[in-house]
């Protein structure tokens, strides 16, 4: 960490213009108000998605309180210190990991350009408290978003239309589509607003299906929203910003990974009133969200398929392990999201599954990695947003799954698995 980053972040006042620019609409916005607003865009900047640790340093002290210590070099006891009074304690060796996993990420010059692009694609940064913030992400807890970046129209989630996420495969069958284009339109027409993920297959379908009712939809992207992805969808996602909204909880210049996918995830399941598969296979991201959805207590439905269909596995698994509700046309979903749809089973999320699924710091680290190029723990550890630590003994968890490769300065790449 350099000393003029850290006098550069510490500093708010030096990025009140940029931050003016991407708080349009919030005028009354004094000079506190301001000061939080940066806070949360560069801690979220210099985290992960979902970070727990941050959420509860944040809730406890605030943000702005927060990068300063952590910008300052600040130690636990530091931080301890600033915790004072009541609340949720929070143990010395979970503050400084997480110190491990942000300060290696501090770059100011960077951070001014995440926003000078924000404000070039005409993104808008909500924080809590904001009338326009969607209050249902906050049933996350700690892992809440601190902030969320947003295009079109950032009142889309705030409440005046109940929302539900309609989310599936991306290598969806002709059955699935069908189902979702049908399902979306219904539900549109019964008054509810469209949450999904922007991808491919099932996720697209209900989007399209959506805006061709002249309903709303909101999509939540996995990367900056910035630069649109799938690319093949940026015209897609261009109308989704005029109808309704595109959201993203990271900055400006983000690229996507499988990480931030399955933290993006828990947005939908929180967006929306209830959530409901409509077609996966038993390795599909859409289970993720299905899970989270259960976590938070939100109903869940699935539509059944063939028995004979790997496509539609997933959600005849959801039915049956997960308990989620059997629903087959807009009509009963509406019922599902109304809470008229017979309830589901909200237990522990480690139920067991047909094969181990990789750790959430192994996601990360593969994510992190590169066949051609080896790459350094201090680099790796930059790049995931881990503890050098962590880093270090899930490198020697790959190794053993012989996923990963050290080469003789020490430095590490990923493996190509051949068949």
């Amino acid at each position: 960490m350099s000393a003029t980053s850290s006098a550069t972040l510490r500093t708010l006042a030096a990025y009140a213009a940029s931050i003016a620019s991407v708080r349009a609409g919030h005028a009354s916005d004094g000079d506190e108000r301001r000061a939080e607003a940066v806070a949360r865009a560069a801690l979220g900047f210099l985290s992960e998605p979902g970070d727990g640790v941050l959420g509860r340093l944040v809730a406890a002290v605030g943000a702005t309180a927060v990068l300063d210590l952590v910008v300052a070099g600040a130690g636990p006891a530091e931080f301890a210190a600033a915790l004072g009074g009541p609340g949720e304690p929070l143990a010395d060796s979970s503050i400084e990991q997480g110190l491990s996993r942000w300060r290696p990420r501090i770059d100011a010059a960077a951070f001014e350009r995440s926003l000078a692009q924000a404000a070039r694609v005409g993104a808008r940064l909500l924080m809590p408290g904001d009338a326009e913030w969607p209050v249902g992400v906050d049933d996350l807890g700690a892992n809440a978003p601190l902030a969320l970046w947003v295009r079109g129209r950032a009142d889309a989630l705030a409440g005046a239309q109940p929302a539900i996420a309609l989310v599936g495969a991306r290598a969806a069958s002709g059955y699935g589509e069908h189902v979702a284009a049908d399902a979306s339109a219904g539900l549109v027409d019964r008054g509810f607003l469209i949450v999904s993920g922007g991808a491919y297959g099932i996720d697209g379908t209900a989007h399209r299906a959506a805006l061709a009712s002249d309903g709303m939809t909101v999509a939540f992207l996995a990367g900056g929203i910035d630069r649109f992805y799938p690319s093949g969808h940026e015209s897609l996602l261009t109308r989704i910003v005029q109808a309704g909204a595109v959201f993203s909880e990271v900055a400006c210049g983000t690229a996507p990974s499988k990480w931030r996918f399955l933290q993006r995830n828990r947005l939908i399941a929180a967006a929306g009133a209830a959530t409901v598969v409509i077609e996966a296979g038993l390795r599909s991201g859409s289970l993720n969200t299905a899970a989270h959805a259960a976590q938070l207590g939100r109903p869940l439905g699935a539509v059944p398929g063939p028995v004979t269909s790997p496509s539609s596995a997933g959600c005849h698994r959801l039915m049956r392990e997960r308990d989620a509700t059997c629903v087959v046309d807009a009509a009963q979903m509406a019922e599902l999201a109304s809470g008229m749809g017979v309830g589901i089973d909200a237990g522990p999320a480690n139920r067991t599954t047909a094969a181990a699924e990789p750790s959430p710091e192994a996601v990360r680290l593969l994510d992190a990695l590169s066949s051609r190029s080896a790459r350094s723990v201090d680099d790796l550890a930059r790049r995931s947003g881990l503890a050098p630590g962590l880093v270090m003994s899930t490198l020697a968890e790959l190794e053993v799954d012989n996923l990963v490769a050290r080469d003789l300065d020490g430095d590490w790449r990923r493996r190509v698995r051949r068949r």
